[in-house]
């Protein structure tokens, strides 16, 4: 791959608004390749930044920061200075930098949450999530030995992965398959999308985007919008808004995977076919990967 700075040429993906979270850069999980790959194939009016892109976490153990991440932060500065509103909401990773919500840095906007107004009319509610997570909020201790555990399974899947380019197979997730499979894990990925949606609906919103537990989903809670655009050490997607307000996921790894131009709304095609029961035929959702 190229560096960052020799642009070239290529098709872009325009969309009007572009969610992005748990990129955890500073961490050898970071897909940081997949995620410039899919920052330059992209134009859009705003960028949120969900929470955990910087690792604070596991740079206080170990310093990490090879060159591709610092390629990652100059993109996303260099869609700043080229007229992308870039707005950042720290998640419990980065949690140092709710430090400074209110100020701008390099153009990039520090906000504790934001309310996104999309294209059609609809108010969204833009927080990482955390303050869900009765683990991180009420046992912090349990939190950051949930995190040694974690960390574990990404190693193993950066083990996985080099195995398979070794064999010129495609990268696929470990860690995401195998969270998949434990049945306590997807009972509190039901909770938590519930309690998110909830807020949403008490604080007068149509709906919330939100990141923090690696899983991406749209879906629809008594008409309630809940969505979550993932990350980018397991799955490497993104929520995207089209320019009539249509939200989507867009799932980069799949999209590499399969090695195919874009449909004319930009997703892989087999992904606007998806969706789950009562999400409108405007929202898709890809199968995890």
């Amino acid at each position: 791959m190229q560096e960052e700075d020799s642009d070239e040429p290529r098709r872009k993906l325009r969309y009007r608004t572009v969610f992005i979270s748990d990129t955890h850069l500073g961490t050898a999980g970071c897909n940081a390749d997949l995620l410039l790959d899919f920052l330059k194939s992209i134009e859009t009016e705003t960028l949120y930044l969900v929470g955990d892109i910087i690792d604070g976490w596991r740079l206080k153990k170990g310093w990490y920061w090879p060159t591709r991440h610092n390629d990652v932060v100059r993109r996303v500065l260099k869609m700043a200075k080229k007229g992308t509103r870039i707005i950042y909401v720290p998640g419990n990773h980065d949690e140092v930098l709710r430090d400074f919500v209110g100020l701008n840095f390099g153009d990039v906007e520090i906000v504790a949450e934001a309310i996104h107004h999309s294209a059609d009319g609809r108010k969204y509610l833009v927080l990482h999530g955390d303050e869900f997570d009765g683990v991180v909020l009420y046992a912090r201790w349990l939190a950051f030995l949930g995190d040694h555990a974690y960390a574990l399974l990404l190693r193993l899947n950066i083990w996985f992965n080099a195995a398979r380019r070794a064999f010129g197979l495609p990268y696929w997730s470990l860690s995401a398959h195998l969270k998949a499979k434990v049945k306590n894990a997807v009972e509190y990925i039901c909770r938590y999308e519930e309690a998110v949606a909830h807020a949403a609906r008490e604080r007068g919103a149509d709906g919330v985007i939100c990141g923090h537990i690696h899983s991406a989903e749209i879906r629809d809670f008594n008409g309630i919008l809940y969505m979550n655009d993932g990350d980018w050490v397991e799955s490497c997607t993104a929520l995207v808004e089209h320019a009539d307000g249509r939200m989507k996921i867009l799932d980069w790894a799949a999209r590499n995977r399969a090695k195919r131009l874009p449909s004319p709304s930009g997703e892989v095609e087999d992904d606007a076919k998806r969706q789950r029961p009562g999400v409108g035929p405007s929202i898709s959702t890809p199968i995890p990967a």
